[in-house]
C-alpha cells in the first residue's frame, strides 16, 4: 500500500509485525506475544497519528492514489449502472461519468468525477479534471433525471475545472456558471458527495444540492492549497499554511454551514477499508432521499434557495 510521508512509522510498523509473522511461520518459533505486542503499538501509533491530522495533511489523504472514486462507490452500493456519454454538442469528457443505477428501491441518476487508478486511466480521464464538455454532459443528464423524476446522486472528486486554452474557447467558465444557475430550479431531489477532492468551481460545478455530504478526510475549497500559497505569498512550499486558513476540512466546512453531513472513514482513510465507507455512504443518502422524497417540488426548491443564499451570511450587532 503507497504511503504519504507522515506515515512512514506506521508502514515501518507494519512491514516488522509481517516480518516476525513470516518469520514464525517459517522457522515455527513462537513470537506470538511479541507480534501481539507489536500491533497493539500499531493500533495506539495509528490512533495518535490520524486522529490528529493536520488539515494539510488531511488534503493528502483525500489525493492518495488507492483512495477509492466514482465507479469504485457506484460498483460498491448501487446496481444496473448504465453509463451515457457525450454532451450533445462537441464530444464525450470521460473526466465526468454518469448514467442511470439503482440504489435499493430507489431508481437514480448518478454523476461524478472520475480521476483513474493507473497512468493510462488517469490520461483517459484527464484525472478528473472536466472540460466544458464534461459539465455540459452532467447538465443534460440532470435535465434527463429531472424530465424523468429521478433523484440526483452527484460524487465530486476533482482537484478542479481544467483550466487549458482549449477548454476556455470552448467556454469552461460559461459552461460552469450555467450549471450552478439551473441545478438550482431543478425539480428533482439532489444529493452532492465530496468523495475525495472538491477543488474550486469545477467541484462546485456538480456541487449544488439539496444536500451536501463530505467524507471524513476529503476536503471542499475555493482554491487548492498550492494554488492559495502561489497567489497569498507568491510561494506554493506555503500550502500547508494554506490549508489551515482555507477552513476546507470536513470538521470546518460543517461548523461554517457549508455542508450537511460528514460520513466517517475509518482510521487511514477510506482505503482502509473501503466497503465500510461504501455502506455507511449508502445508509446516508437512503436517508437523505426519504427524507426529501417527501417534499413537493415546490418546498424542495424553496428549501435548496435558502440553504445556498444562507451561506456566508455574517451576523453583526452594534453596541449604543
Amino acid at each position: 500500500m503507497a504511503g504519504l510521508d507522515f506515515e512512514k512509522p506506521i508502514i515501518e510498523l507494519e512491514k516488522k509485525i509481517e516480518e516476525l509473522k513470516s518469520f514464525t511461520s517459517d522457522k515455527k518459533i513462537d513470537l506470538s506475544s511479541e507480534v501481539k505486542r507489536l500491533e497493539e503499538k500499531l493500533e495506539n501509533l495509528k490512533k495518535e497519528i490520524y486522529t490528529n491530522l493536520t488539515a494539510w495533511q488531511k488534503v493528502q489523504l483525500a489525493r492518495h492514489p488507492e483512495r477509492p472514486n466514482t465507479l469504485d462507490y457506484i460498483n460498491m452500493m448501487m446496481v444496473d449502472f448504465i453509463e451515457l456519454h457525450g454532451d450533445r454538442l462537441f464530444a464525450d469528457d470521460r473526466a465526468l461519468i454518469g448514467g442511470f443505477a439503482r440504489l435499493d428501491n430507489y431508481k437514480v441518476m448518478v454523476i461524478g468525477h472520475q480521476k483513474g487508478r493507473d497512468y493510462k486511466e488517469k490520461i483517459r480521464h484527464n484525472f478528473g479534471m472536466a472540460h466544458p464538455e464534461g459539465y455540459r454532459k452532467a447538465l443534460r443528464l440532470m435535465r434527463l433525471a429531472e424530465n424523468f423524476g429521478l433523484p440526483i446522486i452527484l460524487l465530486v472528486d476533482t482537484a478542479g475545472a481544467f483550466c487549458d486554452t482549449a477548454s476556455e474557447e470552448r467556454g469552461q467558465a460559461q459552461a460552469i456558471a450555467e450549471n450552478l444557475q439551473e441545478m438550482i430550479g431543478l425539480a428533482t431531489p439532489m444529493i452532492a458527495v465530496v468523495i475525495g477532492e472538491g477543488g474550486s468551481g469545477g467541484a462546485l460545478g456538480i456541487g449544488v444540492a439539496d444536500r451536501v455530504l463530505v467524507l471524513e478526510n476529503a476536503y471542499y475549497s475555493v482554491i487548492s492549497p498550492e494554488g492559495c500559497a502561489a497567489i497569498l505569498w507568491k510561494d506554493s512550499t506555503k500550502a500547508p499554511e494554506a490549508a489551515e486558513a482555507l477552513k476546507l476540512t470536513a470538521k470546518d466546512l460543517l461548523s461554517l454551514g457549508v455542508i450537511d453531513e460528514i460520513i466517517p472513514e475509518p482510521l487511514g482513510g477510506a482505503h482502509r477499508n473501503p466497503q465500510t465507507v461504501a455502506l455507511d455512504l449508502k445508509s446516508a443518502l437512503l436517508k437523505h432521499l426519504k427524507s426529501l422524497s417527501a417534499l413537493s417540488k415546490q418546498e424542495l426548491l424553496i428549501r435548496r434557495y435558502q440553504k445556498f443564499r444562507n451561506m456566508g451570511v455574517i451576523g453583526e450587532s452594534v453596541s449604543s
